[in-house]
């Protein structure tokens, strides 16, 4: 089962948007990283995301690049500062997710699944960035199987 943690493209300032929907930079960026993802044949089953307006156009766009055949879900628990531990204990494992968030609830959760802990950041995520966990059936423990960032060096 594989777990894809995705941190929402680039936002517009509360001030000048106070939804925060995506920017001008944000959607063509999304859009790429989606295009990128499909090219590769990323396997998502549902893609999850926050309530906030950000994440669900970032939801959307990778929906519509990757097409998962149980759709779109809005969920409780992916807020900035939402208990990583307590959603942890919900993640189903008989279907890849993605789920599509907010820093640093997403670099709080892949150093709970990976450490254990949230106190020691293991990755820094990118906006419309995806970090791909995978379950070892053998020891249980999750693995950073891969990464796609819009921006490397």
């Amino acid at each position: 089962m594989a777990l894809y943690l995705v941190q929402h493209g680039q936002s517009l300032p509360k001030d000048v948007d106070p939804d925060q929907g995506l920017s001008e930079e944000g959607v063509p960026e999304t859009e790429r990283i989606a295009g990128v993802a499909k090219n590769y044949h990323v396997n998502v089953g549902q893609i999850c995301h926050s309530a906030k307006n950000r994440a669900r156009k970032t939801a959307e766009i990778f929906a519509a690049a990757l097409n998962p055949p149980e759709g779109v879900l809005e969920v409780q628990g992916l807020k900035p500062m939402d208990d990583v531990a307590a959603f942890a204990a919900s993640i189903k494992s008989d279907t890849n997710t993605m789920l599509v968030g907010h820093l640093p609830f997403m670099e709080r959760m892949t150093s709970y699944l990976i450490t254990g802990s949230t106190e020691k950041p293991i990755f820094k995520f990118q906006n419309s960035g995806i970090v791909c966990l995978d379950l070892n059936p053998e020891t249980k423990s999750w693995e950073i199987i891969w990464t796609l960032m819009p921006n490397i060096g």
